[in-house]
């Protein structure tokens, strides 16, 4: 006898809902999306930003029962094709590196916030050649924080200027900070900068991204999600790039869950694998950690609170169209132009062969 099909668990009001909130969110992964419904959800609810004939009761408890793998299947269908794929400019730094201690992946882990891993990712689109902005992403160890700003080039001046108006912005002292080889972090400038603030420096080792992994997750979860691979190299769209990470930093800190490896553990054949905690926000991590003020407790509970996370989308997404639309165009034309040049290198190669 033929099995009868079983019918389907969630309807279309709710995958409607679900779509909503995963655009809102971010278009977080549906592991993350889960693990922050039950803030995402009251309050796109206090801002009426939900359709009210869908959000019912029934509905509402689905939402915020609902699993990170059906989350992902449901959404299967709407998620975005693929990007384009950006260039690495880190030069080394050789010079200095011996002065710096090596940090390796699976180095104990930092047990309060404070120490945070810094890299740059280059806004050159497909050439490295003449000037360009930069990304200086910094990421909290511990709690997963994360900070961006956007630089006009990767020169150290620039850096420590940024390096410092981070620090600023972190809701915890900076006790330690750990660097790729690049140059623009192995140098007098930003060693002497750490040592006039007592903080532990430290470095990766060479061609080893693995020692840098959460902040070289964040470039791509972070600064090519929200600021793609176009070439940006003007004054206006270094603006528009700081505007759009100050609103980002809000969102991503406060409203997108992450996770943190906090072990291992060996399969019977005894192969060692990471062990994870639950997701949570960085917000939430940096409060259980019970290194903050009263004062800044107070501070980010007022942010919290004061913010609609569906305007904060929206916002975002303003900003990402008026970068689109001033990058697109210039991008294109050197990308073509690289590709003409590449071509007829090939065939001047080939003609001086034969």
């Amino acid at each position: 006898m033929k099995r009868k099909p079983r019918g389907r668990t969630y309807g279309y009001d709710t995958l409607k809902l679900l779509v909503q909130v995963w655009n809102l969110a971010g278009r977080p992964s549906g592991k993350y999306l889960a693990a922050t419904m039950s803030i995402w959800l009251p309050k796109l609810e206090q801002h009426h930003e939900l359709d009210g004939k869908r959000l019912t009761e029934h509905t509402r408890a689905q939402l915020l029962t609902v699993s990170g793998a059906t989350i992902d299947r449901l959404l299967k269908p709407t998620r975005d094709g693929a990007q384009l794929v950006g260039l690495s400019g880190t030069k080394p730094g050789p010079l200095l590196r011996n002065l710096i201690q090596v940090r390796k992946a699976g180095d104990e882990h930092e047990k309060a916030p404070g120490f945070v891993e810094a890299d740059l990712v280059l806004h050159c689109g497909p050439t490295l050649q003449g000037e360009f902005v930069h990304t200086l992403t910094v990421t909290d160890v511990f709690t997963g924080w994360t900070e961006n700003m956007a630089l006009k080039n990767g020169a150290h001046r620039w850096v420590i200027e940024a390096m410092t108006q981070i620090e600023a912005r972190l809701p915890f002292p900076l006790v330690g900070l750990d660097t790729d080889n690049g140059g623009e972090f192995i140098n007098h400038a930003l060693i002497k900068w750490a040592g006039d603030r007592n903080l532990f420096f430290t470095r990766s080792r060479p061609y080893k991204s693995n020692d840098n992994a959460h902040v070289e997750q964040k470039n791509g979860d972070v600064v090519r999600r929200h600021a793609f691979h176009y070439r940006y190299n003007t004054t206006v769209e270094l603006q528009l790039l700081n505007e759009l990470y100050l609103l980002v930093r809000v969102r991503l800190n406060m409203f997108t869950a992450t996770t943190k490896a906090v072990d291992w553990r060996s399969h019977k054949h005894g192969k060692k694998t990471r062990v994870y905690d639950k997701p949570r926000t960085p917000y939430q991590r940096v409060l259980k950690s019970g290194v903050l003020s009263a004062e800044k407790v107070a501070e980010l509970d007022t942010v919290f609170e004061a913010t609609n996370p569906a305007e904060l989308t929206r916002q975002i997404t303003a900003i990402q169209t008026r970068v689109i639309t001033l990058a697109t165009d210039k991008t294109r034309a050197i990308t073509a132009a690289v590709s003409r040049a590449k071509t007829n290198e090939a065939g001047n190669q080939l003609s001086r062969a034969s």
